[in-house]
């Protein structure tokens, strides 16, 4: 990128007083904008320095374009995820934890979790303990019970967060992915499995929206006002 590119303002309207209003930043979704509008974000959130920064679903042009601006800010290659200042804040609140079905919902399940992170909560992140081993989710029931909120992504036919709502108190966030073969549907066969789940206690976000389900995630296991 030249170096003495000047960022145009008439396209965005960024959110600077959400954290005043609702104590969590805005986020920049990455995809449908060009480098170039997501280079100009990042240089007026540095102008404002309003807290922590995270751009979602940046692919390697939009991230090369953010730490043109932010060269300190952590890139997560896998999440797609960047975020501004590098260090999570101190965390506050109850653990989130953050299960994986399977290695392949990683990508999506590590979205959720550096998002709960980087909004003051605890987190812990268990991957590949789908329902094909039940044995691997009763292995780590005791970090399940410890956890404020669960998010659990699974693809394929997205019954992990039903057997999870089943053995814990706390509240699940469900997160289909796209992941599974031809009749999964791209994510939708999960996504219609946990919104018909028995076990109460589960909410659902949309298709590989592992923002979404990490910031209600880090909602619910904030701070408990005295």
């Amino acid at each position: 990128m030249d170096d003495t590119w000047s960022p145009p303002a008439s396209f965005t309207r960024l959110d600077h007083d959400r954290t005043a209003r609702r104590g969590y930043p805005e986020a920049v979704y990455c995809a449908g904008k060009t480098p170039e509008q997501v280079r100009a974000i990042a240089a007026e959130l540095r102008e404002r320095r309003t807290g922590v920064a995270l751009f979602t679903r940046a692919d390697p042009e939009h991230a090369r374009a953010v730490l043109a601006e932010l060269p300190d800010a952590r890139h997560d290659t896998q999440a797609r995820l960047v975020a501004w200042p590098p260090d999570p804040p101190e965390t506050s609140g109850g653990l989130v934890a953050v299960l994986a079905a399977g290695t392949s919902d990683l990508p999506i399940a590590r979205e959720a979790e550096l998002t709960a992170r980087y909004l003051g909560r605890p987190c812990e992140l268990v991957a590949d303990v789908g329902v094909a081993g039940l044995h691997r989710v009763l292995a780590c029931l005791d970090l399940l019970r410890s956890a404020r909120a669960i998010v659990v992504a699974a693809g394929m036919d997205g019954a992990l967060p039903s057997v999870v709502a089943g053995l814990v108190s706390a509240p699940v966030v469900a997160l289909p992915t796209s992941v599974g073969y031809g009749a999964a549907f791209g994510g939708l066969a999960p996504l219609l499995s946990m919104l018909n789940a028995c076990s109460p206690g589960v909410a659902v976000v949309n298709i590989d929206n592992g923002y979404g389900a990490g910031h209600l995630a880090a909602q619910i296991a904030a701070p408990q006002p005295r």
